[in-house]
C-alpha cells in the first residue's frame, strides 16, 4: 500500500516537472534590439521581451530593429546636380530603424517581412529611389559652394523632405560622408545643364589661376628686387668698409710716426717741466697751508661770535617769556580785584535799595492801620445803616420784591465777573508756572556767570520778594478800602435814594455790593499773582546762584591748569614769531638771489630743471665756475698768450668763429671732435702739425685746461660746436 502511494507521487512529480519543462521550452524571450512576432491561433502579436509559443499552433518570427545605416552614393556622370548647375559628388548615410511599436512591427512584418526587414541590401533596394529622390530635390536648392558652408541646412531640408515616417520605418538621422565637386571629365558636354556647370568651373578656375600665377609672378618679383638691393648695399658697406680701414691704417701710421718723435721731445720737455711744477707746488702747497690756517682761525672767531649772538637772543626771548608771564599774570590780577570792588558796590547798592523798601513798607504798614480804622467805623456805620434797612424792608414789601429781582439780576453778573477773576486766576497760576520753568531752564544756562553776580542776584531777589509782598499787601488793602468806599457810597446813595423812591435806591445798592465784591476779587488775584512772580522771580535767583557757585568752585580747581595753559600760549606765539621771521628772512634770500638771476640771465633762454633752490644753486654754480675760467685766464700770462694766439677776437670774428677755423687749420671738423674730450683733441692736433711754436702753444692749452679742470671736458658739453 505504501508503495503505491510513493508510485503515485513519483508519477505525479514527474507529470509536473514534465509541464514545467514544457512551459520553459514554449516561452521564448527577446534580446535587446529583437522583436518576437507570434502568428497562428489567435492573431499576429508582438512582444519585445518575451512570449509564449505553443508548439504546431503557433509560428515564432524574429525582427531586428536595430539601427541601421544605409549609404546613398551619387558620383560621376550621376552626380548631384546643385543650383548653380553644377555636379556633386556625394555620399550621404541614412540611419533608419523600425519603429518600437506593435503596429509599426506588424505592418513591416505584413509588408516586407521579418527577413527582408533585417537585409541592409533589401532594405538600399526598398529606400534607395526615394532617398535619391529626396537628395535630388534638396540639392537643386544649393548652390555647389553653399554645400560646404551649409550643411547642418542642407541635413536639415533633407530630413525634411524625406520625413521620419517610412511605412513602419524612421528616419532618425542622416550624415553627409563626402562631398566634392564632378570632375570635369565626367561631364557630358552635351547636356545643357553639365555644359553650364562645365562653363562656370573653367571660368572661376581660370580667374584663380591668373590670381594665382599674379601672386606668384609678384612674389618672384619682389623676392629679386630685394636680393638686388641687398647686394647693392652688401657692395657699398664693403667699398665704405675698405676705404675707411684703409684711411684708418694711414692715419694711424701717420700718428705713430708722429707720437714717437713728439713723445720723445714731450719727455724731455716734461722733466723740465716737472722740476719747475714741483717748486710751484711746494710754493703754492706752503701758500695754501697759511690760507688755511687764517680760514680755521677766521670760522673760530665766526663761531664764537656766532654762539655769543645766539646766547644772548635766547637769554632775551627767556627775560621776554618771563616778563610776559609776570604781566598776564598782574593783569589777571588787577582784573579780578575789579571785578571784586564792581561785585561790592553792586552789594552795597542792593542794600540801600532794601533799607529803602523796608522804609516804604513800614510806611504802608502804618497807612493800613489807618485804613483799617477807617474801616472799622464804616463797618459800624454800616450796620446803623443794615437797621434802617430792615425797617424799610418790613413796611415795604412789594418794592423788596422788585428790587430782589434787580438783585438777582445783580447777582448774575457777579457771579459772571467772579467766574472771570477765577479764570484769570487760572491763567495767572499758568503763567506763573511757565515763567518759574523757563527760569528754571535759564538758571541752568547761566550757571556759570561768577560768585559774587550771584550774591548781588540773590539780595536783589529778596528785595524784589520784599517788594513784591509789600505792594500785594498795599493793593489787598487798596482792595479792601475800596470796597467798603464804594459800599459805604453805595448805602449813602441808598439813604438818597430812599426819600426819592425805594425801588431805585434798593437798586443802585444792590449794584454797587456787586461791584464793590468784584473789586475784591480782583484785588485778591492781583495779590496771588504778585506772590507767584514774587516767588518765581526768587526760584530764579537761588538757581542763578547755584550755578554760579558751582563755576567758582571749578574755576578754583583749575587755577593751576589755567596757568599752565596761559604758558602754552605764550610759548606757541613765541615759537610763531619765530617761525615768521625765518620765513621773512628766506624770503628775502630768495628776492637776492631772484635779482642776481635776472641781472645775469636778461637776456639767456633756459630750460629750467630742478626745483626750489638746486637750479638757483647749479645756475650760481656755473656762473661761479665760468667767473673763475675768467679770472685764470685774465691773470695768468700763459693762458693770455695762448688767448692771442688761437682765439682772438680783435678781427670782429666771434669766439666760435675762432674755434672753427683752429679746427680747420688742423684739417679737422666738428663731427672728429665732438665726442672726444679738449686733452684727447690738443694730442691730436699736435701730431697733426710740425710747426714746434705751435706745439709749443698747444702745450700751454693743455697747461690751461688742466688748471681750469677742463682737460676731461668735451667741446660739445662747452658749446664750442
Amino acid at each position: 500500500m505504501l508503495s503505491s502511494i510513493y508510485t503515485a507521487i513519483l508519477v505525479v512529480g514527474l507529470v509536473l516537472l514534465a509541464i514545467v519543462v514544457v512551459i520553459v521550452k514554449m516561452y521564448k524571450k527577446a534580446v535587446q534590439g529583437e522583436a518576437l512576432i507570434k502568428t497562428g491561433q489567435g492573431g499576429a502579436k508582438v512582444s519585445f521581451s518575451g512570449i509564449f509559443i505553443v508548439p504546431v499552433i503557433h509560428k515564432l518570427e524574429i525582427m531586428d530593429i536595430t539601427l541601421k545605416s544605409l549609404t546613398i552614393s551619387r558620383l560621376g556622370k550621376d552626380g548631384l546636380i546643385c543650383k548653380d548647375n553644377m555636379r556633386a559628388d556625394i555620399k550621404v548615410s541614412f540611419f533608419i530603424r523600425v519603429n518600437k511599436t506593435t503596429e509599426d512591427v506588424i505592418h513591416v512584418a505584413q509588408s516586407i517581412g521579418c527577413k527582408r526587414a533585417s537585409d541592409i541590401d533589401q532594405l538600399e533596394m526598398l529606400f534607395d529611389a526615394k532617398f535619391s529622390e529626396a537628395l535630388k530635390t534638396v540639392g537643386k536648392h544649393f548652390e555647389f559652394v553653399e554645400l560646404y558652408n551649409s550643411r547642418a541646412a542642407f541635413k536639415e531640408r533633407i530630413l525634411d523632405e524625406i520625413g521620419t515616417d517610412l511605412n513602419g520605418y524612421i528616419l532618425d538621422d542622416c550624415a553627409i560622408d563626402y562631398v566634392e565637386q564632378t570632375s570635369i571629365h565626367d561631364l557630358n558636354e552635351s547636356n545643357i545643364l553639365d555644359a553650364q556647370g562645365i562653363k562656370k568651373i573653367i571660368e572661376l578656375t581660370s580667374t584663380e589661376k591668373i590670381k594665382s600665377n599674379l601672386i606668384e609672378r609678384e612674389k618672384e618679383k619682389t623676392i629679386k628686387k630685394q636680393d638686388v638691393e641687398a647686394r647693392e648695399t652688401i657692395l657699398e658697406l664693403e667699398k665704405q668698409q675698405t676705404e675707411k680701414e684703409e684711411q684708418q691704417r694711414r692715419e694711424i701710421e701717420n700718428i705713430r710716426s708722429r707720437e714717437s718723435a713728439e713723445i720723445e721731445k714731450v719727455r724731455q720737455e716734461n722733466e723740465m717741466k716737472a722740476a719747475q711744477a714741483r717748486i710751484a707746488t711746494e710754493e703754492e702747497v706752503g701758500v695754501a697751508e697759511e690760507n688755511k690756517l687764517r680760514q680755521i682761525v677766521v670760522a673760530l672767531k665766526n663761531k664764537e661770535k656766532t654762539e655769543a649772538v645766539e646766547t644772548e637772543r635766547v637769554e632775551q626771548a627767556r627775560a621776554l617769556e618771563a616778563t610776559e608771564r609776570e604781566r598776564v599774570v598782574e593783569l589777571a590780577r588787577i582784573d579780578k580785584e575789579k571785578s571784586l570792588e564792581v561785585e561790592r558796590r553792586n552789594i552795597q547798592e542792593v542794600i540801600r535799595e532794601r533799607v529803602t523798601v523796608e522804609k516804604a513798607t513800614v510806611a504802608e504798614e502804618e497807612k493800613i492801620k489807618d485804613t483799617r480804622a477807617q474801616a472799622e467805623a464804616d463797618r459800624n456805620k454800616m450796620v446803623a445803616i443794615t437797621i434802617a434797612e430792615q425797617k424799610a424792608e418790613e413796611a415795604l414789601v412789594q418794592e423788596i420784591k422788585a428790587a430782589e429781582a434787580a438783585r438777582q439780576a445783580a447777582d448774575s453778573l457777579a457771579k459772571k465777573s467772579l467766574i472771570d477773576a477765577e479764570a484769570e486766576k487760572a491763567a495767572a497760576n499758568h503763567k506763573a508756572e511757565a515763567i518759574k520753568t523757563l527760569a528754571d531752564a535759564e538758571a541752568a544756562q547761566k550757571a556759570a556767570i561768577g560768585m559774587s553776580e550771584a550774591q548781588v542776584m540773590s539780595a536783589k531777589a529778596e528785595a524784589k520778594e520784599k517788594e513784591g509782598e509789600s505792594e500785594a499787601s498795599v493793593i489787598e488793602m487798596k482792595a479792601d478800602a475800596e470796597a467798603k468806599g464804594i459800599r459805604l457810597k453805595a448805602i449813602a446813595q441808598s439813604e438818597a435814594d430812599e426819600k426819592l423812591g425805594f425801588v431805585a435806591a434798593k437798586v443802585t445798592r444792590e449794584k454797587g455790593t456787586a461791584d464793590a465784591e468784584v473789586t475784591e476779587v480782583k484785588a485778591v488775584a492781583d495779590e496771588k499773582k504778585g506772590m507767584a512772580e514774587a516767588r518765581v522771580m526768587a526760584e530764579k535767583f537761588k538757581a542763578d546762584a547755584e550755578g554760579i557757585k558751582q563755576k567758582a568752585a571749578a574755576m578754583k580747581a583749575l587755577d593751576g591748569a589755567g596757568v599752565e595753559h596761559e604758558e602754552f600760549k605764550l610759548k606757541l606765539e613765541k615759537d610763531r614769531v619765530i617761525e615768521l621771521a625765518q620765513i621773512d628772512v628766506s624770503k628775502h634770500i630768495a628776492e637776492a638771489q631772484a635779482l642776481v638771476l635776472a641781472e645775469a640771465m636778461k637776456s639767456a633762454k633756459i630750460d629750467i630743471i630742478g626745483g626750489e633752490s638746486m637750479f638757483f644753486n647749479q645756475i650760481a654754480g656755473s656762473v661761479a665756475k665760468g667767473k673763475s675760467i675768467d679770472a685764470f685766464i685774465n691773470g695768468s700770462e700763459v693762458a693770455t698768450d695762448v688767448k692771442s694766439a688761437f682765439l682772438s677776437t680783435d678781427g670782429g670774428s666771434s669766439f666760435k668763429e675762432n674755434v672753427g677755423e683752429l679746427l680747420k687749420s688742423f684739417n679737422l671738423t666738428s663731427e672728429d671732435v665732438k665726442n672726444i674730450t679738449i686733452s684727447a683733441l690738443l694730442f691730436k692736433m699736435m701730431g697733426s702739425t710740425q710747426d714746434d711754436s705751435v706745439k709749443n702753444s698747444l702745450r700751454q692749452m693743455m697747461s690751461v685746461a688742466k688748471s681750469a679742470g677742463l682737460d676731461n671736458e668735451t667741446p660739445r658739453t662747452l658749446g664750442l660746436i
